[in-house]
């Protein structure tokens, strides 16, 4: 693991940051693929673990929640509107009704279902963070804001390759998500932690950019 602010770390994941999950205190937010399910385990091991988050449920994000969970004994927390699709492990279907076999991804991609034990709403507090209502990528994305240090777990809102905006057809509704975007924009986050790609450092003017574009 890689210490990137005060009691916040990124695992070691793929090459690149390409996905990423991270121990916030004692909380881990997301878990990556199920391919990643060893990785994971073996990265918590010896650290006090008490729960278990996500920013949305999709596949990669959810992949080894469920090993998790049942590994070590914690509970799982799920932004409120994601939280039937990530106890029934459907998100692909249930986001993407139109897409072509989308049980058979749902079956192989998305982490096996599990139970949710909290469902998490703006305003909720998770390990010193403050939960934001953030959807558009998925209907119950969430992201994690700790004013303190100004410290943002932003999950899928943008991509951190650049940083760029995401590929657009995989936001369930784009003008829900750029609101999203301009939400995070307007703290003026000093660090970003993305799903996908390296942290972002004095982040504010980039972020401003993107709003506005």
């Amino acid at each position: 693991m890689r210490e990137l602010a005060d009691d916040v770390f990124v695992l070691q994941g793929m090459p690149g940051y390409v996905v990423n999950c991270y121990l916030v205190g004692d909380v881990l937010v997301d878990a990556a693929t199920r391919l990643d399910a060893p990785l994971v385990l073996r990265q918590l091991r010896g650290r006090r673990l008490s729960a278990h988050a996500l920013t949305h449920a999709h596949p990669d994000h959810n992949g080894s929640s469920a090993a998790v969970c049942r590994a070590r004994g914690v509970p799982y927390w799920v932004g409120a509107a994601d939280a039937p699709a990530a106890r029934d492990g459907t998100i692909v279907r249930t986001s993407f009704p139109g897409l072509p076999l989308g049980a058979l991804w749902d079956r192989t991609l998305s982490g096996p279902a599990h139970p949710v034990d909290r469902e998490l709403r703006d305003g909720d507090e998770v390990a010193g963070f403050t939960v934001l209502d953030t959807p558009g990528h998925t209907h119950g994305h969430i992201a994690l804001w700790r004013e303190r240090d100004r410290v943002l777990i932003a999950g899928d809102i943008l991509l951190g390759f650049g940083p760029r905006r995401h590929v657009e057809a995989s936001h369930v509704d784009r003008a829900r998500n750029e609101e999203s975007l301009r939400r995070i924009a307007g703290l003026r986050p000093e660090l970003v932690c993305f799903g996908h790609g390296p942290p972002l450092r004095d982040a504010a003017p980039r972020l401003d950019a993107l709003a506005a574009a």
